[in-house]
């Protein structure tokens, strides 16, 4: 009889749940143990439940052009065959799954949502991404519309060298609507000028964008049959579980015990044992102590520079320890915000509970406040909210440094910050009854293009050469991925550990690296 084999995967997010659910499906003998340093499933992606209002973290919308992640999703959670709580009340109709769950009945179920999300600047909403029509005229005004046009055309005629982050942007936006909607936004996302930060960064968040394909878009549709196909038209729907992100991720760890692997909680690898280019053993420090694990794989979801500082001991080149040392990320702090009403009035055409705002997401492109983005629940899934009917829940998202002034600030004193800058900017009145608030931190939510970057590749590839060791997901990759990009990495980690072969392990490097926008699906 075959003797089995053991997979270590080091991280309980979308890919490493994602690997283990693929190996027990593909695999009789290979034994998946999911190892996660923190008391939660589903990393970054994982749902908070703060006296039942529901928080997503970063907000998952679930889409992607590889029909195998929307099929795995779909498999794990099926979609919605009833209509949900707010189409009963508001009269959508959107797409139902013959003889799917009805979310008013069960809970394993994904619903179809409506993907909205605007720009909120000079106290007013624009189009994400900026669209071309009398509105976001009118809301520039006369001379910052001439301005941005004349911008536009001279970056049109006269490239620059993509040396930056912003030679990028305003290679396709040109430099007062750069210096309009993209600098201060960014620099609030990563903490540095986007002087500083390489164009890898664009390449991989806004492949395909720019006002040029956004003015093509608006031309040719009306005589275009495929219009849907067109690069920039970003996709209206998408996946969503009923309780958020998390809820997909803890029922696919539930599904992974069932099979017979093991996921096991509060297990952080803090030192990684190598002999002959080979993982022999992982130290973790558990509640009752460290323990040394064995293992014929190692895949890893940890950020890059834990993972090597963890084989500091036996790694063979020290200068990749300084290199993976010199590795930047940028932290994470959200504050949820229950509240009975908005200040800010739906003036769009869609209906929602309580005719609060359309939107899930919205980026707040103000300069006289700290905030990047502001999250509405309710919109997401109105199950995410205890009575969405009667309250909103907002999630307020400020992008950080650990140990920064922000960082540093007692909870309670950040909570009420917080509120006041939605005061300031007009998205709560100041007499608005605050009913419930809470904090969450994240760090190294995400890596950055900076730092020692410029020299990944050489950790890259000493990281490649270890012969059982495959690295996915985000922060596995130092690549700013999104959720069904980091599933991708564990599905090709899994074809080549079951066929190397066939699947050499560099393909799982080239998962997101092709030239189409990451939003939009791919032409069939």
């Amino acid at each position: 009889m075959k003797q089995k084999q053991t997979a270590i995967i080091i991280g309980a997010g979308p890919g490493g749940l994602t690997t283990a659910y693929q190996l027990l499906k593909n695999s009789k003998d290979i034994h998946p143990i999911v190892l996660e340093a923190g008391d939660y499933l589903g990393g970054i992606a994982r749902t908070i439940n703060h006296n039942q209002n529901r928080m997503d973290i970063g907000g998952h919308r679930f889409f992607s052009k590889e029909e195998r992640v929307m099929s795995l999703w779909r498999e794990i959670m099926p979609l919605q065959g009833a209509p949900s709580k707010d189409d009963l009340v508001t009269g959508r109709k959107p797409p139902l799954k013959k003889g799917g769950p009805d979310p008013e009945k069960t809970n394993i179920v994904m619903l179809m949502r409506r993907r909205i999300s605007r720009i909120f600047y000079l106290r007013r909403f624009f189009d994400y991404p900026l669209s071309i029509k009398l509105e976001t005229f009118t809301n520039l005004g006369l001379i910052r519309t001439i301005r941005a046009g004349v911008g536009y055309f001279i970056a049109a005629l006269f490239k620059r060298k993509e040396n930056s982050l912003e030679d990028f942007l305003i290679n396709r936006f040109g430099k007062p609507l750069y210096e309009m909607f993209f600098e201060d936004y960014t620099e609030k996302v990563w903490g540095v000028s986007p002087k500083l930060i390489s164009p890898s960064w664009g390449a991989q968040r806004i492949k395909g964008l720019s006002l040029m394909k956004a003015l093509k878009t608006i031309l040719f549709k009306p005589f275009n049959k495929n219009s849907k196909k067109i690069e920039t038209s970003l996709i209206e729907e998408f996946y969503y579980p009923k309780y958020g992100p998390g809820h997909m991720y803890e029922h696919m760890s539930e599904l992974i015990k069932n099979m017979g692997g093991e996921v096991r909680l509060n297990q952080r690898v803090v030192k990684i044992n190598l002999q002959d280019s080979r993982i022999i053993s992982v130290i973790v420090s558990t509640p009752q102590g460290n323990q040394e694990i064995t293992g014929d794989y190692f895949i890893s979801t940890m950020p890059i520079k834990d993972l090597v500082g963890a084989m500091k001991e036996t790694i063979t080149k020290p200068e990749i320890l300084t290199l993976a040392n010199g590795l930047i990320y940028r932290d994470f702090i959200t504050v949820g915000v229950l509240v009975p009403k908005l200040k800010i009035k739906n003036k769009t055409k869609f209906k929602t509970l309580g005719n609060v705002v359309p939107d899930c997401w919205i980026y707040i492109q103000e300069k006289d406040v700290k905030v990047g983005r502001l999250q509405i629940f309710n919109n997401w899934s109105p199950y995410m909210v205890k009575d969405p009917e009667n309250t909103v829940w907002v999630g307020m998202e400020y992008f950080v440094n650990v140990g920064d002034e922000l960082w540093q600030m007692p909870e309670a004193n950040f909570r009420k910050f917080a509120i006041e800058e939605l005061v300031k900017i007009g998205i709560l009145d100041a007499t608005t009854s605050i009913l419930d608030s809470v904090q969450v931190k994240v760090e190294k939510a995400y890596p950055a293009y900076f730092g020692t970057y410029n020299r990944f590749e050489e950790i890259k590839t000493y990281l490649n050469d270890i012969k059982n060791l495959f690295c996915i997901g985000r922060n596995g990759q130092h690549r700013y991925n999104n959720m069904d990009h980091s599933m991708m990495t564990a599905i090709v980690t899994v074809e080549s550990i079951l066929d190397p072969e066939k699947v050499h392990k560099e393909s799982i490097w080239k998962v997101n690296t092709e030239k189409e926008y990451h939003e939009t699906k791919k032409a069939s």
